[in-house]
């Protein structure tokens, strides 16, 4: 008996992409690549997902994506103005349409009372402008990733469809 089968999140992105003709890549923290993976699971995926950085220390955000020192300093690692530099300098490193920055505190520990753990940052960079989004996730580690993923996908398909702006 043939059921209606439901596109999942990343085949959403990838047609979305695909029938756009757009490229994107991420740098992704907290995450430590579980987007670009899910984003690479969707058989043809090499025609719009051309690179990814797991950035998971500052010197690598610094160096290989392009956050200004000066913006983690001021307002930490952990922070909307460190994931939209994030996603500017990665789509500006590769030279992609789209460009993700995921940023955040997965846990079990690291957080404080201002910075919880779950708290993440992601943002989405193209050309109509950077749009960052502050989440406060719960659950394990695992779940938290999990959550971000998903979260960073629904974004770019939102901005894929015209949203945000």
């Amino acid at each position: 008996m043939g059921g209606i089968t439901m596109e999942t999140m990343e085949e959403t992105a990838g047609r979305l992409l695909m029938d756009s003709q757009q490229t994107i890549a991420c740098a992704e923290s907290c995450t430590g690549g579980l987007l670009t993976s899910r984003l690479t699971d969707v058989p043809g995926s090499s025609a719009y997902v051309m690179g990814s950085v797991v950035s998971y220390t500052n010197p690598i955000k610094e160096r290989l994506v392009g956050v200004n020192p000066a913006t983690i300093a001021a307002y930490t690692e952990v922070s909307a103005e460190t994931a939209g530099e994030m996603a500017e300098g990665i789509r500006r490193v590769i030279g992609t349409d789209l460009g993700v920055g995921i940023t955040g505190i997965a846990g079990p520990g690291g957080g404080t009372s201002e910075r919880p753990v779950g708290l993440v940052y992601i943002a989405v960079a193209g050309s109509r402008g950077t749009r960052v989004c502050e989440n406060h996730f719960h659950g394990e580690r695992k779940e938290i990733k999990q959550q971000s993923a998903e979260k960073a996908l629904q974004m770019i398909v939102t901005y894929l469809s015209g949203g945000f702006f």
